[in-house]
């Protein structure tokens, strides 16, 4: 196997030799892993409910030698965390295993692959550590409810469990790209109540006051708004309460007004052109507005060195698939978004886009044709390749003296650009 290897000179040659080790033990994990990926498939459970995944997981890892297994951790009753410690002072490197499924279309985001992946590379991580006598602790944190807002990654970031962690990776699947230099969308939702006053609206109108009216006057605005929005920009609207009866003056409207932009800076700029539209509403009309605003996921920042190192590795593993990681330091834009961008605020983080043959009519994620195709043996075959560069990015960091280093300086570099309200891209 070593020979299928292009081995370099210096930190190149070391980081190959642990590549063959990583892929012969991610290899033997397949007939292990496979029945627990059959299983998270097929018992899809929503956000902060992922009961039987939740014990399905902390059994398996408990299963496994030199672990320690918190089971309900941080206050959510299915987070967790797993941590595997060499005994030797040293760099802390953390996975995260996401676990929820979609309503009605079940695991259609895959994220039972992305647990299978942070598993099976975190044991492929603690393996070296043990064989070559790595030092540093490897975790893996178990993190409920990243559909929707409110994710648990965010909830565990705020409880501490990501103090003293040196860096995150995650994977996330698709059809249309492999990369580790992925950009996600930060979000925000503006949940928006109008309170008018109810009138007969043929007998005494100009004693009432329209909150219908004051939410139409916000689409509106809305609608021209995005004349001179941002590429990146994007707003979404609807009417959740229209108001009571036709022949009346509607005391009572509300609605939910979605924004997304490039980035946590552009999103705020974004929000408060928003809320001037909001605004305007209850200024036309007399109403009075309420504005509830749940703050989502930031975008997600990669750092590059990471991803150059997990690039090394997927481009050293024989037969890669289409299509390439693209050249370095380019990024991969995805207009969704997740809590793994919190995360790379707050630390240097990898969220590796893969992806996996396409069902029959090519959908991607959040379509049911996607669930059926993340469900699938070449999916988690394809998952597991994910799994070995991840590791070798841990192995990387735990094993290369001064590379920790380079990837918190850049990571402190984007940060500053971000502040400073740059680009980094």
């Amino acid at each position: 196997m070593e020979s299928e290897y292009v081995e370099g000179d210096g930190h190149e040659h070391v980081a190959h030799g642990y590549l063959s080790d990583i892929d012969k033990f991610v290899d033997n994990l397949h007939d292990t892993l496979w029945p627990l990926n059959k299983f998270i498939h097929e018992n899809p459970e929503l956000a902060f409910k992922e009961y039987k995944t939740h014990d399905a997981l902390t059994s398996f890892m408990r299963s496994q030698k030199g672990w320690t297994v918190t089971g309900s951790a941080y206050g959510m009753e299915t987070a967790w965390v797993a941590v595997y410690d060499s005994g030797r002072k040293g760099h802390v490197v953390s996975f995260n295993a996401e676990m929820d499924a979609l309503p009605d279309i079940g695991h259609a985001c895959g994220h039972n692959l992305i647990a299978i992946v942070s598993v099976a590379a975190a044991l492929a991580t603690a393996e070296m550590a043990r064989q070559h006598n790595l030092p540093g602790k490897i975790i893996i944190f178990g993190t409920p409810g990243e559909e929707g807002a409110g994710g648990g990654k965010v909830r565990l970031l705020e409880a501490g469990a990501y103090e003293n962690v040196d860096i995150t990776l995650i994977s996330h699947p698709g059809i249309y790209n492999n990369s580790p230099m992925v950009r996600t969308t930060a979000f925000a939702r503006l949940e928006v109540e109008y309170f008018g006053h109810a009138a007969h609206a043929a007998n005494s109108p100009w004693l009432g006051i329209n909150a219908l009216d004051a939410l139409i006057i916000a689409y509106n605005s809305v609608s021209v708004l995005r004349q001179q929005t941002m590429p990146g920009d994007v707003i979404g609207v609807s009417i959740t309460n229209g108001g009571a009866a036709p022949n009346i003056i509607h005391a009572y409207a509300s609605g939910v007004f979605v924004i997304r932009a490039t980035s946590s800076s552009r999103l705020q700029a974004l929000q408060e052109k928003v809320g001037a539209c909001i605004c305007a509403g209850a200024e036309a009309t007399g109403a009075r507005v309420q504005v509830k605003t749940i703050q989502g996921y930031a975008d997600h920042v990669p750092n590059r060195i990471l991803a150059a190192s997990y690039t090394k590795y997927w481009n050293s593993l024989p037969d890669i698939p289409e299509p390439r990681i693209p050249p370095e330091g380019q990024f991969t834009w995805v207009k969704a978004s997740t809590d793994q961008g919190n995360l790379s605020y707050a630390m240097p983080s990898v969220n590796a886009s893969f992806s996996i043959p396409p069902g029959e009519l090519k959908g991607p994620p959040h379509s049911p044709d996607f669930e059926k195709a993340s469900g699938t043996g070449e999916a988690f075959v394809r998952a597991l390749r994910v799994a070995k560069a991840l590791a070798g990015t841990a192995v990387d960091v735990l094993s290369r003296p001064g590379l920790i280093e380079e990837v918190k300086a850049q990571w402190r570099r984007d940060m500053e650009i971000i502040r400073e309200g740059g680009n980094i891209g």
